[in-house]
């Protein structure tokens, strides 16, 4: 089974006049309600330190999206832990508030793509922590009651390392916050998986995190070199729909799978799929920044159509759709 892309993708695109979008628009953050979809997604310019911001853009039908503002509505804050960029956010409701996580550095990343990183200017040395010295990922929450103005909260991963994919679930589960992460250093013996993988991990107050899982290990060819949660688990009749990238050691593409989880201890894996169900085809997926990749970050479930919301490229900002109810016998069909 594969998704079905829209033939209207990139469903939004740069914007050259406005230079904090004017290069790249990709990786959005998905939510659907009263109607609305909304798309929080990530954008940057064609400046040296290559600074990330979020944009918000809205739509009625789920395809034809409108931006809400020439302004971003997150951005880096001057001189903070997150100064660097603020990007890949994943969004999921309580009660009245949107719970966003997203990525970030402490500096600008510079226009990666060209193989050299951006000088900061700070004087850090071999004795500084290693953090600071390679401008290490991590990831931040932030709270929002419409999505277009946030208070941040700080970090939200449970370990000072490189840790990016951070997603919530979208409900507590027998009392307690759980988590998706992938902490890049946590790979060896000690480990249980030899490449970056997916962990859970449980909270009390969303803040301090306990009881790391290892979850999920690379196991087919086009994931070998790593995995990674994509977007946050959506709760079904079956369990808990979880859509995660994984990277081929071959040819170092992101390709996408799927795998249920239980309802009640999500650390049991019911299904998962052993194929991807959707892989870089398109221009808009392989000519960009990252050429090869489709990089899922929201989905949302409507009228039994589940639209998954992605990064092609690291340039666009793309859909694909298919039904709910096929996707989950397809997986049911490769149960664990």
């Amino acid at each position: 089974m594969k998704l079905t892309k829209a033939k209207e993708n990139p469903i939004i695109k740069p914007e050259p006049n406005n230079t904090w979008e004017s290069m790249v628009v990709c990786n959005p953050g998905a939510w659907y309600e009263h109607g609305v979809f909304y798309l929080l997604y990530r954008g940057a310019g064609n400046d040296e330190e290559h600074l990330i911001h979020l944009g918000l853009a809205t739509s009625t039908d789920g395809i034809n999206f409108q931006r809400v503002s020439d302004q971003p509505v997150m951005s880096p804050t001057p001189n903070g832990y997150d100064a660097g960029c603020v990007e890949d956010p994943r969004i999921v409701k309580f009660d009245d508030l949107f719970y966003v996580t997203y990525a970030y550095r402490p500096f600008p990343p510079g226009q990666y793509w060209l193989k050299k990183s951006y000088d900061h200017g700070w004087p850090l040395g071999q004795s500084s922590p290693k953090g600071l010295l390679y401008n290490t990922t991590n990831t931040g929450l932030a709270i929002s009651k419409d999505l277009k103005t946030f208070k941040k909260l700080g970090r939200i991963t449970p370990h000072d390392i490189d840790n990016r994919d951070v997603i919530l679930f979208p409900e507590k589960i027998n009392g307690e916050y759980v988590m998706l992460h992938r902490p890049v250093e946590w790979v060896g013996k000690d480990y249980g998986c030899d490449v970056p993988s997916i962990w859970l991990a449980y909270s009390d107050d969303l803040m301090r995190w306990k009881n790391d899982y290892l979850l999920a290990t690379p196991t087919f060819d086009w994931e070998l070199k790593k995995i990674g949660g994509s977007t946050p688990p959506l709760k079904t009749k079956h369990g808990w729909l979880v859509i995660y990238h994984g990277v081929s050691q071959q040819d170092e593409q992101y390709r996408v799978g799927a795998m249920l989880l239980d309802l009640n201890d999500p650390k049991k894996i019911i299904a998962r799929s052993s194929s991807y169900i959707m892989e870089p085809e398109y221009s808009y997926e392989t000519d960009g920044y990252y050429t090869g990749c489709v990089f899922p970050t929201g989905n949302v479930i409507v009228d039994d159509t589940l639209y998954v919301y992605y990064g092609g490229a690291d340039k666009f900002v793309c859909v694909a759709t298919c039904d709910i109810n096929e996707l989950l016998e397809f997986l049911l069909e490769q149960k664990q």
